[in-house]
């Protein structure tokens, strides 16, 4: 059974996934302070009861725990310790969650010397979040885990303890890694075969139905056939920097990954393209000579 968790919880970052996590918590009649760069994104979760904090030392007062869900290791260090930060009136005394996927050497610089820190690969989207569908892996101390295990038992339907501060990076970004293989892939597979005059939709209906798929890649693959990225599951400029962080992992543990490098090349191109804040599947308009001809 699991146990809802004791006072108020904080969630820093109203991205699709922060939003989903605030929601769940309201949902399971937990208290919630938030707060989010951009103030408007708050709103939604005003109307259902969150409080609404200027910046993130008053979204953290008085919470027993805190989720940190910001974009990357640059907005993180300024949440945990700029100005207005979680630490500018001293040690934070509850459980604090990094959720952002940065490098995992990064959540262990930047945590420093906070007593109760954990960082968290989410496996899931939007829907599992606000569901409490998420797979959750985790690193950090033991003693810390099982502070925080009541307030990731409400998030996630499993949660693994990992090892040490940095494992449930190292997860995520592998887990980021297949994903955007796997999705590159099945583009490229696809492009090929319209160049070559099958009928796309009856190319992907096939792939998706196929032994060789992921349930990732049968998702994505409503994508792939409606040519609509809008309204992203997730960004591909999220999954560029992601699948650069895993290149650069590899590379510091002397790992030559060929598949990834060239994952990453093709993800930052798109970026570079414009296609940023699309959909992840959206790496598909990266692979055609007229990026914009694709339907």
């Amino acid at each position: 059974m699991t146990h809802i968790p004791n006072g108020p919880v904080a969630v820093l970052g109203l991205g699709l996934m922060g939003t989903g996590l605030a929601n769940r918590l309201l949902d399971q009649g937990v208290q919630v302070r938030v707060w989010n760069r951009t103030a408007r994104r708050a709103e939604p979760l005003a109307e259902v009861g969150a409080f609404v904090a200027a910046h993130p030392a008053e979204a953290v007062a008085g919470t027993t725990a805190a989720i940190c869900t910001v974009a990357d290791g640059e907005a993180l260090g300024d949440v945990l310790r700029g100005p207005h930060g979680v630490l500018a009136m001293g040690p934070y005394p509850g459980t604090l969650i990094c959720a952002s996927t940065v490098a995992p050497e990064e959540v262990v610089q930047i945590a420093g010397d906070i007593p109760a820190v954990l960082d968290v690969g989410m496996l899931g989207n939007r829907d599992h979040a606000r569901d409490g569908e998420l797979r959750l892996f985790v690193g950090g101390e033991r003693q810390a885990f099982d502070a925080g295990l009541p307030l990731l038992e409400t998030l996630g339907k499993e949660v693994v303890h990992l090892g040490a501060l940095g494992s449930g990076m190292r997860m995520k970004l592998l887990l980021n890694l297949l994903m955007g293989v796997e999705v590159q892939a099945m583009a490229e597979a696809t492009e090929l075969a319209a160049a070559a005059g099958l009928d796309r939709k009856l190319v992907l209906k096939t792939i998706a139905g196929s032994g060789f798929a992921s349930p990732v890649m049968a998702f994505k693959s409503k994508r792939l056939a409606s040519g609509r990225f809008d309204e992203p599951d997730f960004r591909l400029r999220l999954m560029a920097k992601d699948l650069m962080l895993a290149s650069k992992q590899a590379a510091a543990a002397g790992l030559h990954l060929p598949l990834a490098a060239a994952a990453a090349e093709t993800h930052v191109r798109a970026t570079e393209q414009g296609l940023g804040d699309e959909d992840c599947a959206a790496v598909a308009r990266a692979l055609t000579p007229n990026p914009g001809s694709a339907t």
